[in-house]
């Protein structure tokens, strides 16, 4: 029953069998269901997405300003990024530049009823632990004791947890945080900072941990297509994953607004499939007209998350797995342009 519900869903929403361009891309990525205009649209209060210069910040706003229309939509970031500022702006929402690590300017900003926290540091971390921890814990510090009377829903990663064996199903919310390496220990901090507030001040919130989003310009399955169409080998040695559509994992961190709780409580939110590395790059091969070569061999634990809660909560993701699998092979088969940031998902020792 539940998954005829999700493939009317689906028809109902009426996925293009392509995406051509970076326009339509938004446009999807962005695009809400009923479900979600009818929870955003009975929220009380503003939505402020702190870090929404990031690569899923702008389509998350974008969403839930389409979703919302009647509701301040409020961006905040750096905005060093040429044109995204007037690009939000032009969807409806505002903007407000800021230095999320400047006090004074963090606590001047709007208390909206509503906050995203999207802010952060994984690419290049290795390269400054100093900032990692900084940006991952004291900066969720600093927004924790600001937006006291907010309900908070703060982005987190599957990475807080250690590897399982493939026999588990994933990790589960309530499992020890034990994860290798500096940068996903340093969001373990974030998420202590966001609870130990929260329960200090009876804050609501959520902690999104996520694996891994799927845009079609970057993500694991883009960085595991563009090696099988340049012909190089793929690693083997995670040999397991867990994604999602980005819309998807955007439209249930807005609905975890109306599902706040306090303390805050973590949830885990990835697609339902356990996913062969191999079969993955096999799929890319038949869609593209490659032979695929191999390196490694599977460990025997990876970082996989087990999203059952957040199924329960929110449903299935309304983008399935084979038409990611689709859009994806199409778009590296074009040479359309993808953001140059590799997850690393093959990295096994923490470190990127």
């Amino acid at each position: 029953m539940k998954q005829e519900k999700a493939s009317a869903m689906q028809a109902a929403i009426g996925w293009p069998a392509t995406i051509v361009d970076n326009e339509t891309l938004e446009e999807v990525l962005s695009r809400p269901d009923i479900v979600l205009q009818q929870q955003l649209q009975k929220l009380d209060g503003d939505i402020m997405v702190l870090g929404v210069g990031g690569k899923m910040g702008p389509s998350l706003a974008h969403m839930a300003k389409r979703a919302a229309p009647d509701k301040r939509v409020i961006g905040v970031a750096r905005f060093s990024e040429a044109g995204l500022r007037e690009q939000l702006q032009s969807w409806g929402i505002e903007t407000i530049a800021c230095d999320l690590t400047d006090r004074a300017a963090l606590e001047a900003l709007p208390k909206a009823k509503n906050i995203v926290f999207m802010a952060g540091m994984k690419f290049g971390s290795g390269g400054d632990l100093p900032a990692t921890w900084a940006l991952n814990t004291y900066l969720p510090g600093l927004v924790a004791e600001t937006f006291v009377q907010s309900r908070i829903v703060a982005f987190s990663t599957g990475c807080v947890y250690p590897f399982v064996g493939l026999d588990q199903i994933g990790a589960t919310e309530d499992m020890p945080l034990t994860p290798p390496g500096e940068y996903a220990n340093s969001c373990v901090g974030r998420e202590r900072l966001f609870q130990h507030f929260s329960a200090r001040h009876g804050t609501p919130g959520k902690l999104i941990r996520l694996n891994y989003a799927i845009d079609l310009r970057y993500g694991v399955l883009y960085d595991i297509a563009v090696k099988v169409r340049d012909g190089q080998p793929v690693d083997l040695t995670t040999g397991h994953v867990n994604v999602i559509w980005q819309g998807d994992s955007n439209r249930y961190a807005l609905l975890a607004l109306a599902h706040a709780t306090a303390p805050t409580t973590p949830i885990n939110i990835s697609g339902p499939e356990t996913l062969a590395v191999r079969w993955l790059a096999e799929e890319f091969g038949k869609r593209l007209g490659k032979e695929v070569g191999f390196t490694g061999s599977p460990a025997p634990t990876a970082w996989l998350n087990n999203a059952a809660e957040a199924m329960r909560q929110f449903g299935y993701p309304l983008v399935p797995l084979k038409l990611m699998l689709d859009w994806v092979a199409d778009w590296v088969a074009a040479n359309r342009p993808g953001l140059n940031k590799p997850t690393k998902f093959e990295n096994r020792d923490g470190a990127y």
